[in-house]
C-alpha cells in the first residue's frame, strides 16, 4: 500500500521572534498541501527572557546549556507563549493546530544528557522513543501538531530538547506509516557559503563536503544541528530533507532556491 506523504517542518526561534516573518510563514506553511506536522524553535526569545532575568546563556555548538533556572525559562517560553501564540495564528487561518510538547500524552521519551566531554548540559534531554501512535492518532482527526522542544524523562523532570533533533527523530520514526519530507526552514535561502553573499547558496550538500566545510569553520554554530540531524534523517529512511527559507515552505516543487541533503 502507498505511504501518504507527510511533510514535517522545523521553523527556528529568530522567525518566530519577528511577527511580520511569523506571519509570512505561516501562510506559507498552511498553502502546504496534505499532512502536515510543524516543530518550532525559540531560543532567540529564551535568550531575550534569560537575559531579562540576569541570567547566564551558555551555548555550545548551538546547544543550549540548561541549568536549574533556564529549565523554567525555556519551558515558558516554548512550550507556552511561542507555542500557543503559533497556534492561535493558525487557528485564525482556518488551520486547527493542537499545541504540544514532547511533555503531553508522552509523545517524546528522553534521557537526561550525562556528561560529554566534562561538559554538564544541566537539563538537557536526548530523545529514546516517540509515540507515533499517538501522533499519527491527531493527525487521523485532521489535527496539525504544533510541537515545543521541551520532553520528559518519565520521572517527572522537564527537559530541554534541541528543535533540530526533535524534527529528526519525529521524521525517523513517522517514516514507519508515511513518505516523510523533512523541511528545516529559517531566515536563509538554505547553507551558504558566506551568509553575506546571496549568491554563495549551496544548493547540495552531501556528508563529505559538509565535513570539509566544517573543518574550515564555513558552517556557522547554528547549522551543525540541523545539518547533523539532517544527515542522520536520511540514513534513516526519510525520503527528503532540505534546508529553504522561512517563506517558501510551499515551494519545494516551484524551482524556487534552497539546500538538498544528499
Amino acid at each position: 500500500m502507498m505511504k501518504k506523504k507527510l511533510h514535517i517542518v522545523k521553523i527556528g526561534g529568530n522567525v518566530i521572534n519577528d511577527p511580520i516573518k511569523l506571519k509570512q510563514f505561516l501562510m506559507a506553511f498552511k498553502a502546504l498541501e496534505g499532512l502536515k506536522i510543524l516543530i518550532h524553535g525559540g531560543g532567540a526569545k529564551a535568550t531575550q527572557w534569560g537575559k531579562k532575568l540576569s541570567l547566564n546563556i551558555q551555548m555550545i555548538e548551538g546547544r543550549r546549556v540548561t541549568d536549574d533556572q533556564m529549565i523554567d525559562v525555556v519551558t515558558m517560553v516554548y512550550a507556552g507563549l511561542l507555542n500557543k501564540k503559533i497556534v492561535a495564528a493558525l487557528q485564525s487561518e482556518n488551520c486547527d493546530a493542537l499545541g504540544l510538547s514532547g511533555v503531553d500524552a508522552n509523545l517524546i521519551l528522553s534521557e537526561k544528557r550525562p556528561l560529554q566531554g566534562g561538559i554538564d548540559y544541566g537539563w538537557v534531554g536526548d530523545p529514546l522513543f516517540v509515540n507515533t501512535a499517538r501522533i499519527s492518532s491527531f493527525i487521523d482527526l485532521g489535527l496539525v501538531p504544533v510541537l515545543a522542544p521541551i520532553t520528559h524523562e518519565g520521572q517527572g523532570n522537564l527537559l530541554n530538547t534541541n528543535a533540530d533533533t526533535i524534527a529528526n527523530v519525529v521524521a525517523t520514526a513517522m517514516v514507519k506509516k508515511y513518505e516523510v519530507h523533512l523541511i528545516y526552514a529559517f531566515e536563509l535561502p538554505g547553507v551558504m557559503k558566506d551568509v553575506q553573499k546571496p549568491d554563495s547558496l549551496i544548493h547540495r550538500i552531501d556528508h563529505a563536503y559538509y565535513t570539509e566545510l566544517k573543518s574550515k569553520g564555513l558552517v556557522s554554530q547554528g547549522m551543525i544541528p540541523k545539518l547533523d540531524n539532517a544527515f542522520q534523517a536520511l540514513a534513516q529512511g526519510v525520503t527528503q530533507v532540505c534546508i529553504i527559507r522561512f517563506d517558501k515552505v510551499n515551494s519545494l516543487t516551484q524551482g524556487h532556491e534552497y539546500t538538498s541533503i544528499i
